[in-house]
């Protein structure tokens, strides 16, 4: 509009200049003369104005290709970035897809040894069995030994003592063998499931999904579910003679069922446990939370002692649980529940002090499907809001995070902290909350949890 408006004002100031410089011939020329002179003005001046049009077009071409071109320069830079950025997409799908191939290959594997395991866990059992009959037979020829001291023994006793005899170190050495056989499985297992757990985090990056807080992301892989809390009158009770030591005892006298049973640690009092039988055994259960009912901010006596319902929600009692563990070794395993149901767990060997060391706890980690959140091989003193044993730098830890336990260096773990549900997303609330938190890696909300313990040695079955 510029090179347009230029040439009009160029032809306005020609056209009087040329009125003025002609002005004083008017009155001495002739009309002829005049009106030549005036054609001859207005082709200059109208030549002048067409000329300064033109260079103004020309200058505005000139500018309009320079803009053309870096218009054209910039679509050819976008369409290269265009181009690289659907090469990188191709190469992230195509590994994508590599990693939930290998994925899902190591999940068949997965589940085929854990079949394997349990069909050999399956075949120890039976095998005890028949050591334990072989056992009372090999105890009833002892005694005809002792008997045929005396006297001259028959041959064909001899034969049957020396043959029973040798049958049974042959179970003997078939259950070793079937124990490491069972002990290889379980490192496999725990390889597969690392190895898993390593891709499915590669996957969630690769595919930028964020990460709920309250949820495990992974199948589940426990066969058996969580107890729901029982609240109603048909809630079971056993009563035994109370000469049990512990709930796996019990089991291999015959007892089948989950409930309350009667049991008498040797140098302890009767009293009251929760029995779970599962994995072809049955576990002592220690502590047990599935809704919030139950208060866990308690006192040391309260946590010493135990309290809650054994058929709800409860804390059995670290005297109780120590009167058990003190009679050989035992494993200790913890079963996690969280908001979308997906179960995980992990089993610790482990041993527990007395009133003397505070309870302390030292582990020792077997195997599970969870990173490990519990400081091992580190002694671990109970501890409560009212007595807590382990202050550092002037930091409560029982008090700020509620709920009795080992602590140490107030670390992220407690499942016997606050029972937070997924609605409340502050961040002190959620360290208060019934959690488990891995040294490196987020914190899982919790909806439930079970700690259970059962002993390590075959002989006591």
């Amino acid at each position: 509009e510029n090179m347009r408006i230029i040439p009009v004002f160029l032809l306005i100031a020609l056209s009087a200049k040329a009125e003025k410089d002609y002005s004083f011939f008017d009155a001495a020329a002739s009309p002829e003369t005049k009106s030549r002179f005036a054609m001859l003005d207005d082709v200059r001046i109208l030549a002048n104005g067409l000329l300064q049009l033109g260079h103004g077009l020309k200058d505005f071409v000139h500018k309009t290709k320079g803009q053309m071109n870096d218009i054209f320069q910039k679509l050819y830079i976008f369409d290269r970035s265009f181009y690289e950025l659907s090469l990188q997409t191709s190469e992230i799908k195509e590994e994508e897809e590599q990693l939930r191939q290998t994925t899902a290959r190591l999940q068949i594997n997965n589940e085929e040894i854990k079949n394997l395991s349990q069909e050999m866990n399956s075949k120890i059992e039976d095998l005890i069995q028949n050591k334990i009959q072989l056992q009372e037979q090999v105890w009833g020829l002892e005694d005809k030994v002792t008997k045929l001291a005396i006297i001259q023994p028959a041959v064909q006793e001899t034969e049957e003592i020396s043959s029973l005899k040798a049958f049974v170190e042959q179970q003997d050495n078939h259950i070793k063998q079937l124990l490491k056989i069972v002990e290889d499985q379980h490192v496999q297992l725990d390889r597969q499931h690392n190895q898993i757990m390593e891709l499915e985090d590669k996957l969630n990056h690769i595919e930028l999904q964020e990460l709920v807080e309250n949820s495990f992301t992974w199948e589940q892989t426990e066969p058996e579910v969580i107890s729901s809390p029982v609240r109603n009158a048909t809630a079971v009770t056993y009563r035994s003679d109370g000469a049990t030591p512990d709930c796996t005892a019990l089991y291999h006298s015959g007892t089948r069922s989950s409930g309350v049973y009667t049991i008498k640690p040797n140098g302890s009092e009767a009293f009251d446990v929760y029995c779970e039988m599962k994995f072809g055994s049955s576990w002592t259960v220690i502590q047990k939370r599935v809704d919030g009912s139950l208060d866990f901010n308690q006192t040391w006596d309260a946590y010493t002692d135990g309290f809650g319902d054994l058929n709800e929600e409860f804390w059995l009692g670290l005297n109780k649980t120590y009167s058990i563990t003190k009679q050989g070794d035992y494993i200790l395993r913890i079963e996690l529940q969280d908001w979308k149901d997906n179960q995980r767990h992990v089993e610790y060997a482990f041993s527990l002090g007395g009133p003397e060391t505070d309870y302390a706890l030292q582990l020792s980690r077997i195997s599970g499907s969870i990173p490990n959140a519990l400081p091992e091989q580190t002694e671990l003193r109970f501890s409560t809001a009212d007595r807590d044993m382990a202050i550092r730098n002037d930091f409560n830890c029982p008090e700020n995070y509620l709920g009795g336990w080992w602590h140490s260096e107030c670390e992220e773990t407690n499942l016997n902290g606050k029972y937070i549900t997924p609605r409340s997303r502050g961040r002190l609330d959620r360290r208060k909350g019934l959690y488990w938190k891995p040294k490196k890696g987020r914190y899982y909300l919790l909806k439930s949890t079970k700690i259970m313990i059962h002993p390590t040695d075959l002989k006591s079955f």
